[in-house]
């Protein structure tokens, strides 16, 4: 192989927390060829997405040249807003989400930003817990570390940043329930008898379900658009 050739390597990843806050681990597993290692640790008190960003900074970070990578998470959270660009918006807006709130996780993001920039990163959603061998392994080593005594302090986790119950109004704000970013859908329209309005879009939680009707999407229903 050449010598100034990028190497393709393959990482899966996956957190674990036991409570949310509570102790958590995370688990890597990291391919390239026939070679295969495995790498994990745990905190004291942490949170899973916290966890789940931890085991994809630390797969980049034991990579010692610039590699292309195809990296492989169960978390919506860490693969919407690096793929839809949100975790960069924020950095620019110098890690506000908007007018109203903070970015959480910022040390974290900083960091999976910067060895996005260093390797050539592609961050691929897998669906956790569906019998995929090495999202399956991941998940155990996670909650292996996550359990082991005398753990690390996670000195970014600040329990004070805990996200407000905040009105949900625009696609990326943190889900209330679970912290990942929403997206926008648009439901169907069944509407029923004596209807007097409808909502035009919601936002929907990819992770954990939740749904979000917003004020603005209201529609009031006249004769002339009921059908």
């Amino acid at each position: 192989m050449n010598k100034d050739e990028v190497k393709t390597v393959i990482i899966y990843t996956d957190g674990a927390c036991l409570g949310n806050p509570g102790a958590g681990g995370y688990g890597v597993v990291l391919i390239y060829g026939e070679h295969r290692k495995e790498l994990s640790g745990g905190f004291r008190l942490t949170t899973n997405n916290r966890m789940e960003m931890m085991a994809a900074l630390v797969g980049l970070e034991a990579l010692d040249k610039p590699c292309q990578v195809r990296l492989y998470s169960d978390s919506r959270y860490l693969v919407d807003a690096i793929t839809k660009g949100w975790a960069r918006k924020w950095r620019d807006n110098n890690w506000w989400r908007n007018k109203a709130e903070k970015a959480l996780n910022t040390d974290l993001w900083e960091k999976l930003l910067e060895l996005s920039d260093k390797h050539q990163v592609e961050f691929l959603w897998i669906k956790g817990h569906a019998g995929h061998p090495e999202n399956e392994r991941c998940d155990k080593l996670a909650v292996l570390a996550a359990e082991q005594e005398n753990l690390l302090e996670d000195t970014g986790y600040d329990q004070k940043a805990v996200p407000k119950k905040v009105k949900i109004t625009d696609e990326g704000q943190p889900c209330r329930k679970c912290s990942t970013p929403v997206i926008k859908k648009i439901p169907q329209q069944k509407r029923k008898p004596n209807q007097t309005y409808y909502f035009e879009y919601y936002f929907y939680c990819p992770n954990c379900k939740a749904k979000y009707m917003v004020d603005a999407a209201k529609r009031e229903i006249t004769p002339s658009t009921s059908g």
